[in-house]
């Protein structure tokens, strides 16, 4: 024991090095989870966290309320309509993108570069306004731009399922960027010689597109594929700041869900509850996602 303390001991600087992200992720992730996790079987509200006598444990009834919520129900059905419909358009888009702007090194693709990662880091209140504006039924740009070609005026945030292709829009189009640089770094990583044999077997840009590009992408393919799942099935930025959830929580979203009935109704093991459900969910379709992953590499 004494040994296996001193060799220890002796080869202690890696573990001094990745102590703090230990310490931080602890702190901040590890002990969180399980608090919340503890609170999820409990009916924690405000009188609860002003005396915690006030606090009693409930076992599953959260979870068995959820099952029976309306709202918890319809902000499912919402996040999948988002995942299925906003993941597959960011991955093409940001991919299209990147493939266009890997073959110019001007000056004018290095800027049309910056111009699509900068909806990345704009800050989402202020592109709530914007986007407002360019939604707002009676004198937005895009009702303006359908009037010029006599179309009627399009209720974008005000209809459900018209709110939600419109949130998907915003979300693809700020989701873009972050993307896109990853397949980018992913491209200029292709070997050239690759293409030259390719250009040599007489193989045209499509072939080459399908059989040399695209199967050495499938890393970064499949990193931005889970990435973007986790971020799409906690969608709650977009909704929260355009519809709070309206109309008729036509644009609630799982996120959203466990906001309102944690931070505005406070109840708090209700939402924790919440919070586990999407926890399990993103587990779930993650290591689903590995599993897909693993059985392609074996075949």
């Amino acid at each position: 024991m004494n040994d296996v303390f001193r060799r220890t001991l002796r080869n202690r600087h890696p573990y001094m090095f990745i102590a703090p992200a230990v310490i931080l992720l602890t702190i901040f992730s590890i002990i969180p989870i399980l608090i919340a996790f503890v609170i999820s079987f409990t009916n924690l509200d405000l009188k609860g966290l002003a005396d915690w006598s006030n606090i009693e444990f409930i076992g599953l009834e959260n979870y068995k309320e959820l099952l029976s919520d309306d709202v918890f129900v319809t902000s499912l059905l919402n996040t999948g309509f988002y995942v299925v419909i906003g993941v597959p358009l960011v991955i093409i888009c940001s991919l299209s993108i990147a493939l266009l702007l890997n073959y110019g090194t001007s000056m004018l693709f290095k800027i049309f570069r910056s111009v699509y990662y900068m909806p990345s880091i704009t800050n989402i209140i202020a592109v709530a306004v914007i986007w407002g504006y360019l939604y707002n039924t009676e004198y937005g740009l895009f009702n303006y731009l359908l009037s010029l070609m006599s179309i009627e005026n399009i209720p974008w945030l005000e209809e459900p399922t018209i709110a939600k292709i419109s949130l998907i829009i915003l979300a693809v189009w700020k989701g873009i960027g972050i993307n896109m640089i990853i397949f980018l770094a992913a491209l200029q990583g292709i070997p050239r010689s690759y293409y030259e044999a390719a250009e040599m077997d007489g193989a045209n840009r499509v072939q080459m597109l399908f059989n040399v590009t695209l199967p050495l992408l499938r890393y970064a393919t499949f990193f931005v594929t889970v990435t973007t799942l986790i971020g799409w099935m906690q969608f709650f930025e977009e909704p929260f700041v355009m519809t709070d959830g309206g109309p008729l929580d036509g644009t609630i979203s799982i996120a959203l869900f466990i906001y309102k009935e944690g931070f505005q109704y406070s109840e708090f093991g209700y939402a924790a509850a919440g919070s586990f459900v999407l926890f399990m969910l993103i587990i779930v379709v993650t290591l689903v996602q590995f599993k897909l992953r693993k059985s392609d590499v074996e075949h």
